[in-house]
């Protein structure tokens, strides 16, 4: 890094140094102290898949607990404030590992309310969504399953300790998990299977998108009113993923597609025929595309997952792709200072996915 962003990077410290206001109860709305503090934390662990700067230190709290590596090399951390009164729950990022990557790339969807037999001993038994109709992404099911119920024990101890208030967060693979965690601990908490007084709230960076339609109608509305954010860079490529397609199986049952036939009963022959060929058409395109979707980010990379994890049964996979983003959108657009100092040049494809970018955006565009 050359001294002017030195400079610039120390600047944007102490801007957010500044910022850092009185400890206080979790609110709704996006803070952006609040924010710059959880940013340090998803930005601080150095075991990531690139190699990049830091956002500073965090100023407020201190790491209580770190997980063990489970899964396909997923882990958690547990930073509580120095008050005491609010902790942070952060998951970690895709590693350099390869078993990490799979999980990403195990791309399939399943329903958002099932089972996962992760080995010969152990089911998780999961609710994410109320709609049968919600899929999620199944690589990242897989690491929520193997964290998920650490993850209830240590809020239910520190509950007891007086800690109400919890954070979620987590950058890029790590962002993505927060999505699927937090549903997760909506609908344990509505079971009565964790305690009913508990704020969350949620910050989700760089995250690719978690599920279809109906998952991401569900989970925006159970985190309504200012409860969750996802914050993307505009030029970053990871929030842009999973490959995703609709079909039109995607849309709500009242629809004018479902009966196309009959609507065009009173058309011309000729337009008949031709509107008829034109759906059916694209009725078969997407259906073969829907195949080969997953046959070769389901099938295909369960294959390589069971490497890693051998007692792993293969789920039955949901008939569809249609993935869509989720959480109350904060958008970092990249002005023209940001674009003079980061350059793409064809190799460095992860430049507008660093920590450390993401901290200067949002110090920059936000601080007013």
């Amino acid at each position: 890094m050359n001294f002017g962003r030195r400079i610039g990077f120390f600047f944007l410290f102490i801007v957010g140094l500044a910022e850092v206001k009185a400890q206080q109860t979790l609110q709704p709305g996006f803070n952006l102290p609040e924010y710059l503090e959880v940013l340090r934390i998803s930005g601080y662990i150095n075991d990531t898949s690139i190699t990049y700067e830091k956002p500073p230190a965090p100023l407020q709290y201190k790491l209580e607990y770190r997980s063990p590596e489970t899964g396909l090399m997923n882990q958690w951390d547990l930073w509580l404030r120095n008050d005491q009164k609010l902790a942070v729950i952060n998951l970690r990022g895709t590693t350099q590992d390869l078993a990490s990557w799979l999980e990403n790339f195990y791309s399939a969807m399943v329903p958002a309310t099932g089972q996962l037999q992760i080995n010969d001993s152990t089911t998780f038994t999961y609710k994410l969504a109320e709609s049968p109709d919600a899929t999620v992404h199944v690589g990242w099911l897989v690491g929520i399953a193997h964290m998920a119920p650490s993850i209830a024990e240590y809020i239910k101890t520190y509950r007891q300790r007086g800690v109400k208030e919890f954070i979620v967060s987590g950058f890029s693979q790590g962002g993505a998990l927060t999505f699927l965690l937090r549903s997760w601990l909506h609908y344990q908490t509505a079971t009565g299977q964790l305690p009913a007084d508990i704020v969350y709230k949620t910050y989700s960076s760089a995250a690719p998108k978690p599920g279809n339609m109906q998952y991401v109608y569900d989970y925006d509305y159970i985190t309504r009113v200012g409860w969750s954010y996802t914050v993307v860079n505009a030029l970053d490529w990871v929030p842009e993923t999973p490959f995703s397609l609709q079909s039109l199986k995607d849309f709500n049952e009242a629809n004018p597609f479902i009966n196309v036939s009959g609507a065009l009963k009173k058309q011309p022959l000729l337009a008949r025929w031709y509107l008829n060929h034109a759906f059916n058409s694209m009725g078969r395109i997407t259906r073969r595309s829907q195949k080969r979707f997953q046959k070769y980010l389901g099938n295909t990379v369960y294959k390589q997952v069971k490497k890693f994890l051998p007692q792993f049964k293969a789920p039955t996979y949901a008939p569809g792709s249609n993935y869509m983003r989720a959480g109350s959108p904060i958008i970092l657009m990249p002005d023209e200072q940001y674009k003079k100092e980061h350059i793409f040049n064809g190799k460095n494809i992860f430049l507008h996915h660093m920590p450390s970018n993401y901290y200067e955006l949002a110090v920059r565009l936000y601080s007013k």
